[in-house]
């Protein structure tokens, strides 16, 4: 699946609009000059106002599907349009603001 590689600075939301964050960045891939991120280590969910009375709130999420060729480390790369599941809520998490340079396939 090809799409633009997240990065350190990245905008990533919940479905709820918690900003997400990356645990782990890949400083030997670089994108526009920042850490590009890789699949694998979970990303923090700070900021989701689902309430616990719904389930909520996303504190974490693990991206499952990235890069299918592009790797770093041997990992493949987060890209926007992958797919990520939100824990404990089970909501996806979107990649909405990249660079729009380099798309990885």
């Amino acid at each position: 699946m090809p799409g633009f590689p997240a990065h350190e600075g990245a905008v990533t939301l919940c479905p709820h609009g918690g900003r997400a964050t990356p645990t782990v960045l890949s400083p030997r891939v670089t994108v526009s000059g920042s850490a590009a991120v890789v699949l694998g280590p979970p990303w923090l969910v700070t900021g989701c106002p689902l309430p616990v009375t719904a389930g909520g709130p996303c504190v974490s999420g693990q991206w499952t599907t990235g890069t299918a060729r592009v790797r770093s480390l041997g990992l493949p790369l987060v890209i926007q349009g992958g797919t990520a599941v939100c824990v404990p809520t089970a909501g996806p998490l979107f990649v909405t603001v990249v660079q729009n340079r380099v798309r990885g396939v």
